[in-house]
């Protein structure tokens, strides 16, 4: 038994170590460990008794000392000019400390009553205990800055990259840090606007050449906070691991389990087999097994990977990085199923009757071996005959059983009804030197629909896994729409000659049935965007309310581990539901569950946004040299300065300002989503067809502004710029709409 430390050994590692003193830290800098810990906690009981230390929260510190990071209050300056502060919370029994704020000429001015937060030193001084700099005021978190550094003869300017913002920025010379003029920046608010009436900013970063290929994921990295460096314990925790062996798992090595992914895929976290059922009892059935990496035994509750991987709450993909969730070291290698080495694996073996419905599942916790890493291209074209030398020894007893069960679970995704949007995705492709070649709309194959109905059905054996045996875990939601949204979505509906019924509880199938009227329409674009839009976002949490985009009562994300740290919650769970070992949830993660919900849905909103501002960039990049050119589009969106319009060729947005519309005023309906002309009636809303001339593009921002040329096939006049043919029409009365509820349509005729 490890020999327990004296008092005094103990309180000298808490001077020493002043962040670190919890009973867990102290307990693991003496090697005591099992029931050692009881003598441990006497021992500490000890000295908070005897006075020598302040247990605070869950942690013990000297009374007689302040934290390296400290909250203090400003006293003012002394008769020689020097600035002191107290701090706000002190426990010693001597009288609190004198603090000598040691301040910079960025530093904004404090005055007496101000509260900051300063990062001390201990100090011998005559009239003061310690010195402070400060971090930051209380109250104010330093708005940060990026765009293009322009130099002057003193300091100099820094130009906005938002899109949308005008607002400069003034640089002091000695806040310059050396950036050089035209270089991408960022920085942070530095004090109120100085002499010129601009906010005031100090740069805190270079980001080299903003023209840079790469400078367009990067800008987004920066601009939405995503954090891109590991530190270095986490990449040490990562470097350190070793593969996991047979050890108390089950030997799936001999089934052929096979990943699907896109040819550029940067990891393989899932993989997948079937074979015919056996069993006389379930005549025409399919037995599907999925197997995910086991992250889990890699990433431990506490570690520093997982509280990293907990802050990142997911990879971000862009077209010419990713920024992972993990170090590669574990994304990458040891928790990526690549073909022909041993991976650990948590694996589910599902049964599914002839029509595709699931029987029964059970989760397995593995080692497998891969025999072979497909891309979707080619698996399909081995299925439609055209199989290579990779695909063509799989075809009969591998991908022909895959497909075959997949024809199963077509028939029950038709009999469940998810909701079946047509929203093509954009595709943006980069050449060698990182510019845009092409952009196109991916196609859909019957690989990609396999491979995502195989991750539903192994994600809902997850979820009822967990609820049967009555174990916490964080949930897929997706709540239905709002009344409003579906009235709104409802009167699009009409207004286009479709119905969607009144007086029913919704359900997809409600959805689906308005979808597929309109597919094949000059509408169908319009009325998938207003679907969409209808709908909520999905999010995680503890409660468990149901999927209702897909259709399903129960529903978690079990099948990317590697880059969802939620799908990493529920591996845990199912470990500690299946008592697999000590590396599951642990009672703090289960208190945590709805605040760690909250933070990982926020920061897959963070990704979403950061995604689709780079492709803007890139899109932007594109079009820039086509200035002028005469293109096709639909109004995908509208705003009281303007209206939105996706162009056909590549999907990108632009923006009508209000001044191409006309010289008349426009009325915005926010409910309806229309613009209406006071003059001429003209009513623009979503979904209508039109011409535009691409006016200006601004790739530093991902700005695009379209000029209006014909709405509907019709002209607009280049004087007024209203269209030909159309009458005008008396402005009505505001208190009239409002009185008789005059609701503006899209202007469609009725089918």
């Amino acid at each position: 038994m490890k020999k327990l430390p004296t008092k005094a050994e103990i309180l000298e590692w808490i001077e020493q170590n002043p962040t670190l003193t919890a009973k867990r830290d102290i307990a693991k800098a003496f090697g005591i460990k099992g029931a050692a810990r009881i003598d441990l906690k006497r021992i500490l009981k000890e000295l908070e008794a005897e006075g020598h230390l302040q247990k605070r929260s869950r942690s013990y510190q000297d009374p007689d000392r302040l934290p390296p990071v400290s909250v203090l209050m400003v006293t003012g300056p002394d008769s020689q000019g020097d600035l002191f502060a107290k701090p706000m919370e002190w426990h010693g029994e001597d009288r609190e400390p004198n603090v000598l704020l040691i301040t910079k000429p960025s530093d904004p001015a404090l005055g007496e009553g101000d509260r900051i937060l300063a990062r001390l030193t201990a100090v011998k001084g005559d009239d003061h205990a310690y010195e402070g700099r400060l971090i930051r005021r209380i109250g104010t978190n330093p708005q940060k800055v990026l765009g293009i550094f322009r130099k002057r003869s003193e300091g100099g300017r820094i130009m906005p990259i938002d899109k949308g913002s005008d607002r400069e920025w003034a640089v002091a010379d000695e806040d310059v840090n050396d950036a050089r003029d035209g270089e991408l920046v960022e920085a942070e608010q530095a004090g109120p606007k100085g002499r010129l009436g601009l906010p005031r900013a100090r740069i805190t970063d270079r980001l080299g050449d903003p023209s840079a290929p790469k400078a367009v994921s990067l800008i987004a990295i920066h601009q939405h906070g995503i954090p891109d460096q590991f530190p270095d314990e986490v990449v040490a925790e990562a470097d350190a691991a070793k593969p996991k062996g047979l050890q108390d798992r089950e030997d799936l090595r001999e089934l052929p389990l096979i990943t699907i992914d896109p040819s550029d895929a940067r990891d393989h976290d899932d993989a997948c087999y079937a074979h015919a059922d056996d069993d006389p009892k379930n005549k025409g059935g399919h037995v599907i097994w999925v197997a995910i990496a086991d992250v889990a035994a890699y990433v431990t509750p506490g570690s520093a990977l997982d509280r990293e991987a907990r802050k990142r709450g997911n990879s971000t993909y862009f077209p010419d990085r990713v920024v992972p969730m993990l170090p590669d070291r574990l994304s990458g290698d040891l928790c990526s199923l690549h073909e022909g080495v041993p991976r650990a694996c948590i694996a589910v073996r599902m049964v599914l009757d002839s029509k595709g419905q699931k029987l029964t599942h059970t989760f397995h916790r593995g080692l497998m071996r891969s025999p072979a890493s497909l891309h979707y291209e080619e698996v399909q074209d081995a299925i439609d005959g055209r199989p290579n030398d990779r695909t063509g020894p799989l075809l009969e007893p591998v991908l022909k059983p895959l497909y075959a069960a997949y024809d199963a679970l077509k028939v029950a995704r038709a009999a469940r009804q998810p909701l079946d949007l047509d929203l093509p995705e954009r595709r943006v492709e980069l050449s060698e030197d990182g510019t845009v070649s092409s952009v196109n709309f991916k196609d859909r194959l019957d690989a990609h629909k396999l491979i995502e109905e195989y991750m539903v059905l192994a994600n809902v054996a997850a979820a009822e896994t967990l609820l049967a045996k009555k174990t916490p875990l964080l949930f897929r939601i997706h709540e239905e729409p709002s009344p409003e949204k579906l009235e709104s979505l409802r009167e699009t509906a009409q207004a286009s000659g479709f119905t969607l019924a009144k007086g029913q509880v919704l359900q997809t199938a409600h959805l689906n049935k308005l979808l597929n009227d309109a597919a094949g329409t000059d509408e169908a674009e319009l009325i998938n965007i207003s679907t969409l839009r209808s709908m909520t976002q999905a999010y995680y949490g503890p409660a468990h309310i149901g999927h209702f985009g897909l259709a399903l009562r129960s529903y978690a994300h079990f099948t990317s581990p590697i880059r969802r740290y939620a799908d990493l919650i529920v591996h845990r769970a199912l470990i500690t539901a299946h008592g697999w070992g000590k590396d599951g949830l642990r009672p703090e993660d289960l208190d945590t569950l709805e605040q760690t919900g909250a933070h990982i849905s926020d920061t897959e909103r963070r990704s979403m946004m950061a995604e689709r501002d780079t492709t803007d960039r890139y899109l932007a990049s594109f079009l820039s040299e086509r200035v002028g050119n005469e293109m096709s589009g639909r109004i995908s969106g509208i705003a009281r300065f303007g209206a939105f319009v996706k162009l056909d060729e590549t999907g990108a947005d632009g923006l009508l300002p209000m001044r191409s519309l006309g010289r008349e005023y426009f009325h915005h309906d926010a409910d309806q989503q229309t613009l209406t002309g006071s003059d001429t009636g003209m009513t623009i809303g979503i979904g209508q067809r039109v011409k535009v001339r691409l006016a200006e593009v601004v790739p530093l921002t991902g700005g695009i502004t379209l000029e209006l040329l014909e709405i509907e096939g019709t002209k607009l006049k280049q004087g007024s710029r209203s269209p030909a043919g159309r009458s005008p029409r008396r402005k009505g009365s505001n208190a009239k709409r409002k009185k008789d509820k005059i609701k503006r349509k899209v202007s469609r005729p009725r089918r």
